[in-house]
């Protein structure tokens, strides 16, 4: 029998490495509190940073940026182009293939939820599309 369910406090201490090339802090996920169906992070993204074009295959992602702004190329072949900026919120349907950028000269924070409880489970890089992007 499995323990009853119990509402459970994170801080985002801790960092790892994730695919898509970007060091995130760990938050709510599968592997910290047993969530099942929702994992959500904070991401910080030093000026310059880029990440890799990747999608997550069965899982839907909501952004809140609470600082400075990204560019991010997204669809196919990534030809659609959008800034998003502090107080923005940002949604990127399931398996939509993207690419996130700070091309500005000062960090980058936000809020990143996604319907995948495992929080890397579902990326997919796509390194075919990385050139497409300058």
């Amino acid at each position: 029998m499995s323990p009853k369910p119990t509402c459970r406090l994170v801080r985002p201490e801790s960092t790892y490495q994730g695919k898509q090339g970007l060091s995130y802090f760990a938050g709510i996920a599968a592997e910290t509190v047993g969530s099942s169906g929702i994992c959500m992070h904070l991401l910080t993204m030093p000026p310059g940073a880029r990440a890799k074009a990747h999608k997550h295959e069965s899982h839907e992602t909501a952004i809140y940026v609470l600082s400075g702004e990204v560019h991010t190329w997204y669809g196919d072949r990534l030809e659609h182009h959008i800034v998003v900026k502090a107080g923005d919120l940002f949604y990127i349907p399931a398996g939509v293939p993207h690419l996130p950028a700070n091309l500005s000269g000062a960090p980058s924070s936000a809020v990143i939820a996604r319907t995948d409880p495992n929080e890397q489970e579902s990326v997919v890089l796509l390194p075919e599309l990385d050139a497409l992007v300058a």
